[in-house]
């Protein structure tokens, strides 16, 4: 049987997007206030926050400024009851905030440094589903998670560490869960972004990285379908909007790549 999908099929639904004030965050919430859902848009930058929630108001959507820190559990817990005391359901939650840290040879890289990287994205990813659960539980929905084509298909980044296992935490999180909260009707799924036009990338501090890189020679074009140019924001946030959607309805516990290819020829 052909389904036809429609974008009132995600009217009204609410969503949580975090690290919603800029790169992919920023995208999706934007393209699923499009859709009709409402959007629960949490951040830490409180002025790009406002200015992201603007957006979508200003377009005739409805979003929530939410200020809150994915690595506090106290925070998320509130970020969620905020939501609840707004519109009373959760439907979607985009558990996309997170830090590239610092990438470094084993032996020059902190502890403190690793310990941030892990609380941020991995703990960070654990405590926005935890918080969700009660909230998503009452009708199903779905979960959806940023992790990356690092750690998880390509492992050439040296220095990259910390970050590759938060990455690959996500994807073993998502399967667990998954299969754990399938009899909720709720589904988790992840996407592996490669090379994306955002800041997030002059953020990453990176140090003697010089003497633990191993030398690989490439192919012209480090992304084979664009011939190097990097992917968009607005490609991700469209798959995201279909992750959301009952288009995906019966897939989970499934990582997809979103790269062109990159990570197959960077591997």
């Amino acid at each position: 049987m052909l389904v036809v999908w429609s974008m009132s099929e995600l009217k009204d639904k609410v969503a949580l997007v975090t690290g919603g004030t800029s790169g992919i965050g920023k995208a999706a919430a934007i393209r699923l206030a499009k859709g009709g859902v409402r959007v629960g848009v949490l951040g830490r930058d409180d002025d790009n926050l406002k200015q992201v929630v603007k957006e979508i108001t200003d377009n005739g959507g409805q979003a929530l400024p939410i200020d809150a820190d994915i690595s506090q559990p106290e925070e998320m817990e509130r970020a969620v009851q905020e939501i609840m005391a707004r519109w009373n359901r959760l439907d979607i939650v985009f558990a996309n905030a997170g830090i590239n840290g610092v990438w470094a040879p084993i032996n020059k890289l902190e502890p403190d440094e690793w310990r941030k990287t892990l609380d941020v994205n991995l703990s960070g990813t654990f405590y926005t589903i935890k918080y969700c659960f009660d909230a998503l539980r009452q009708q199903g929905g779905s979960v959806i998670i940023t992790s990356s084509v690092n750690g998880t298909r390509m492992f050439s980044n040296s220095g990259a560490t910390a970050y590759a296992c938060s990455k690959a935490g996500q994807v073993a999180m998502a399967k667990m869960l998954a299969l754990e909260l399938a009899q909720y009707r709720i589904r988790v799924n992840v996407i592996c972004p490669g090379m994306i036009e955002s800041a997030i990338h002059e953020k990453t501090v990176r140090r003697d990285l010089d003497d633990a890189s191993e030398p690989v020679e490439f192919p012209e074009g480090e992304i084979p379908l664009t011939d190097g140019q990097a992917g968009t924001a607005e490609q991700v946030a469209e798959l995201v909007l279909f992750l959301a959607s009952d288009c995906s309805s019966h897939i989970t516990g499934t990582p997809i790549w979103i790269d062109g290819g990159q990570s197959l020829l960077q591997g």
